[in-house]
């Protein structure tokens, strides 16, 4: 009787994620500049409080830029956030380029609600290549991408960085505690 609970949960579950993924990108395509505003929102954000961020900004070629990324769970969990690829222009300044969203799911103990703003800065055009060719880059394969935390945020600066891709997450809103298991997934929207 319980795996029959179970199954029926992980279905429910299956059939929601279906539905809000043809909904979401229909709901997108309406609002576009109002992502776009978010995008450029984001990026003053974390320049403004992240100095790791702002030192390498100017020496990157590209960047995804998720402004509001929600995680949920309880046991099953999931996040979705949709974002921008933006692009340096020559002799600085950026534009959007294209637009993704970024999806994972998670099984594991925990539970919570969060949202949060999540950035790939990509250093060099082999980067941004990946990301522009692949149909569904799955975060860890791929170009070497380092997560900058507080600690190495403070020690990060030009000289040291030698990576594809630094991830930051600024603006975290809520709590989401526990161990779960997740792939990401970054996916280009039509």
């Amino acid at each position: 009787m319980q795996t029959k609970i179970k199954l029926n949960v992980v279905y429910r579950l299956c059939a929601a994620v279906a539905l809000w993924s043809c909904i979401v990108p229909a709901v997108l395509a309406e609002d576009r500049p109002g992502l776009d505003t978010d995008v450029h929102a984001a990026i003053e954000l974390l320049k403004g409080t992240n100095p790791a961020a702002k030192a390498l900004g100017p020496k990157a070629r590209g960047a995804l830029v998720f402004p509001n990324v929600t995680k949920a769970g309880f046991i099953i969990g999931g996040l979705y956030g949709t974002g921008a690829l933006v692009k340096a222009k020559q002799g600085g300044g950026y534009y959007i380029d294209d637009y993704y969203s970024l999806a994972a799911a998670s099984y594991g103990f925990q539970a919570g609600v969060q949202s949060y703003g999540y950035v790939l800065l990509l250093m060099n055009d082999a980067a941004v290549e990946h990301v522009e060719t692949t149909a569904n880059w799955d975060l860890g394969v791929g170009p070497s991408i380092v997560i900058v935390d507080d600690g190495l945020s403070k020690s990060l600066t030009i000289a040291t960085a030698d990576a594809d891709v630094y991830a930051f997450t600024f603006g975290q809103k809520g709590l989401m505690a526990g161990l779960g298991l997740q792939g990401s997934k970054i996916t280009k929207l039509d």
